[in-house]
């Protein structure tokens, strides 16, 4: 009977410490979703400032295309389109709802390319460089983005990333906390079996060796159920906002899964090596 309880409750207590553990690594895998996607998320509002290259009147289309490819090789450009001066005009009269040409008598638009830049270099300093290497190009007479625009969404996105940082490290310090409570906790209930052992002869390294493993098992236990937990989440809010599936990447997704076990190993590892050693060292008296 006593046999009985005593093996109910030890599964009861590895059960308690495997769902705190799943529980506390899904919420930092919610945390390491929502900072890859915000990244992301700020990467694409990044890449979707253009800067409109205005080309000179009269230059050849042989010497638009070798441009137009230069750019493209470029570190700094993601995508480029070229477009005619009759194109201008027909996007033009689009917006304005009416046939200027025929008012003017002529076509005053020149020819373009619209640049879209690669998010490392969307900012007021890499644009003015980009802008100062364009300009010398006779083929362009004039680089036109706007300068406010790029530096209240960089601003904006700095705020942003510090203040997810800071939430981040300090939910990290939390969950870090909780585990090791946890754990802890879970040490204690079994401090008179280590000392036991202890005071029959066995080793502290053969007394901690069990423990160790366990608390181990339990870590990746805790982080498979808090992937299966992220996974379900992830499947639920794209059902509900199909966009996001746009801003998932396969292989980051993959990286934070499995640095949710490294973490959930390490995390486990640690505390139980220290909540045992503990044990080890405290006098049998201390233990009441």
């Amino acid at each position: 009977m006593f046999e009985k309880y005593s093996k109910r409750k030890l599964i009861g207590s590895s059960i308690t410490t495997v769902v705190s553990l799943s529980l506390v690594l899904f919420m930092l895998g919610l945390l390491g979703i929502i900072v890859l996607n915000t990244r992301k998320l700020s990467d694409n509002m990044k890449e979707n400032i253009g800067i409109q290259i205005i080309l000179n009147e009269g230059v050849k289309e042989v010497d638009v295309q070798r441009l137009a490819k230069t750019l493209d090789a470029s570190d700094f450009v993601k995508s480029t389109e070229f477009i005619t001066k009759d194109e201008a005009a027909k996007r033009l009269q689009k917006d304005l709802g009416e046939d200027f040409i025929n008012f003017l008598g002529y076509n005053p638009l020149l020819a373009s390319i619209n640049v879209h830049l690669k998010a490392a270099y969307a900012n007021v300093d890499s644009i003015a460089w980009i802008e100062k290497g364009l300009l010398s190009s006779k083929l362009v007479k004039e680089v036109v983005y706007q300068k406010s625009l790029v530096a209240l969404i960089n601003e904006n996105v700095q705020k942003i990333s510090l203040v997810i940082l800071i939430f981040s490290g300090l939910l990290m310090i939390i969950a870090i906390a909780l585990i090791n409570n946890t754990i802890r906790l879970s040490i204690y209930s079994k401090r008179f079996i280590i000392k036991t052992m202890q005071l029959v002869g066995a080793t502290q390294s053969f007394i901690r060796r069990p423990f160790v493993i366990k608390g181990v098992k339990h870590g990746i236990y805790g982080a498979l159920i808090a992937i299966l937990m992220l996974i379900g989440v992830l499947y639920f809010a794209q059902k509900q906002l199909p966009e996001l599936r746009e801003l998932q990447d396969e292989k980051m997704l993959t990286t934070l899964f499995a640095l949710v076990i490294i973490i959930g190993i390490i995390i486990s590892w640690i505390s139980t090596s220290m909540s045992v050693r503990k044990y080890l060292r405290v006098k049998s008296n201390e233990l009441y």
